[in-house]
């Protein structure tokens, strides 16, 4: 078992003021595999009252000095990321090469792109040659709580904490209490690259404690949340009082359209992409929606797919996925597969139950659904593990009615050989994010959505901007 650690306020590790100790889970294992202590309302006052004493020094920074800690914190970062992939692996069940590669890879390349980004990222510019006096100058939001999901740790830390600290802010992070691990020690690398007291706080907690406090909290300016649509939905109505700032990153129910000219690895290329970290992503394309003409071949491929994905304890090596992150989400999954059956969808592969040969462990067979009809519980709501349904269209028409006809939109996905074709689909999808042919995001592409999905938009100059408020100045002496 991890030994266990307490909260990083104003530049000290603590211990909470009152003692809530809160067991780790290991999803492989169903054991606890490390202890933690959830803060309280005194301990988040504490952070918050760490965060806004070190703002005035930290936002007053010269610009290439803050670059210069973000970059001391890539470079530990690097050299602890086995580490960090280890501890991810621990605590949600990613498997352990894909936690190293992937999952604390993420934390790395979002760093580094915020680093690109930030180096011709001008904090004062003229609005225009017609206003020659007037100034638009980005200044720090202030005092920032960032919550942040246990699906993808460093993704959503790392898409938080640098930007804030490039814009100016000081902060307070709540990381989800299912997986702090990785959280702990990220707060060791910044403390190692001698980040300034107070200027990065880490309590951990749940949502109904920490998270509303941080919520409600007067000396706190703005929330940057990333987790579930009803949680972000409570955030805003929390913070509606103290009139905070809210950026909202939050679920999906990704459509891909894969039309009869789509490459030959298409289908093959979307399956996998939905059963990837045990469908643990909000960006998964979990409704497959085919043209009429491939479906029957489609289906036999999504078959063949789920029934090779092989599921094995996160520790081991090789090319697999684990487990699902808790209890609670397995619990879930099943019901959902079960609704799916008892509405008439086509069970195709896996279904209910743990895979063959594992009966411990929150393990869930990768599950293909056919003949999906929309408006079915499986085609409207997230489900959050490797569950796809298959939908197939006769127009063009029909597949857009079908993939916006949704609360969500996060990221959509278009599969075809015909350019105009994937041209206008792409502007006509309700999304914050359109990826097709499969080629991914460009290195600083911002990551987000629309309707329930939130708005923010995380990476590159959009996620620093995130952290700034906008001053208009006139009768600037341009001298």
């Amino acid at each position: 078992m991890i030994e266990k650690r307490d909260f990083y306020i104003n530049g000290r590790w603590v211990a909470p003021a009152t003692p809530n100790d809160c067991d780790v889970i290991d999803p492989s294992t169903e054991e606890v595999c490390a202890v933690i202590s959830l803060g309280s309302e005194a301990d988040t006052n504490a952070a918050v009252a760490a965060a806004k004493a070190a703002l005035p020094a930290w936002a007053a920074t010269a610009p290439a000095d803050r670059l210069a800690y973000v970059e001391k914190i890539l470079e530990i970062y690097k050299r602890r990321q086995a580490e960090m992939g280890a501890a991810i692996s621990l605590e949600m069940g990613a498997p352990i090469d894909m936690a190293v590669s992937d999952q604390a890879e993420s934390g790395a390349w979002h760093i580094q792109n915020f680093i690109t980004a930030f180096k011709d990222f001008e904090f004062l510019r003229p609005l225009g040659p017609h206003a020659p006096q007037t100034r638009i100058a980005l200044e720090p939001v202030g005092v920032v709580g960032l919550i942040t999901p246990w699906n993808w740790p460093m993704n959503q830390v790392t898409l938080k904490a640098i930007p804030a600290l490039l814009a100016g802010c000081t902060m307070v992070l709540k990381p989800s209490e299912i997986s702090p691990l990785s959280s702990l020690l990220f707060a060791e690398i910044v403390e190692e690259a001698g980040v300034p007291a107070g200027v990065f706080n880490l309590v951990n907690g749940d949502g109904p404690g920490v998270g509303t406090r941080l919520s409600t909290h007067p000396d706190i300016e703005m929330i940057s949340f990333t987790g579930s649509t009803r949680a972000g939905i409570a955030i805003t109505k929390a913070a509606a009082d103290t009139v905070k700032r809210v950026c909202l990153e939050l679920g999906g129910k990704g459509a891909n359209l894969i039309f009869a000219d789509a490459d030959d690895n298409a289908v093959r290329r979307g399956a996998r992409h939905c059963f990837n970290n045990s469908g643990q992503s909000c960006n998964a394309p979990t409704r497959m929606l085919v043209e009429r003409p491939l479906y029957d071949r489609a289906v036999d491929i999504a078959r063949e797919v789920a029934e090779t994905t092989r599921v094995a304890p996160a520790h081991e090596t090789g090319a697999h996925i684990g487990p699902v992150v808790s209890a609670a989400q397995y619990d879930k999954i099943q019901g959902l597969i079960a609704k799916g059956i008892e509405e008439g969808a086509r069970l195709v592969a896996g279904g209910l139950g743990r895979p063959d040969g594992l009966n411990r462990g929150y393990f869930v067979r990768p599950t293909v659904f056919a003949d999906v009809v929309p408006g079915m519980t499986i085609e409207k709501e997230e489900i959050f593990g490797p569950v796809l349904s298959i939908i197939p269209f006769d127009t063009e028409e029909e597949a857009l009615s079908i993939a916006n006809d949704t609360i969500y939109g996060l990221t959509n996905y278009v599969q075809s050989a015909d350019g105009a074709r994937r041209n206008r689909l792409a502007r006509q999808l309700k999304s914050g994010m359109v990826e097709m042919n499969g080629q991914s995001r460009g290195a600083g592409a911002p990551f987000g959505g629309v309707k329930a999905s939130g708005r923010a938009r995380e990476g590159g100059h959009w996620g620093i901007e995130e952290f700034l408020d906008v001053k208009a100045i006139s009768g600037w002496d341009g001298k």
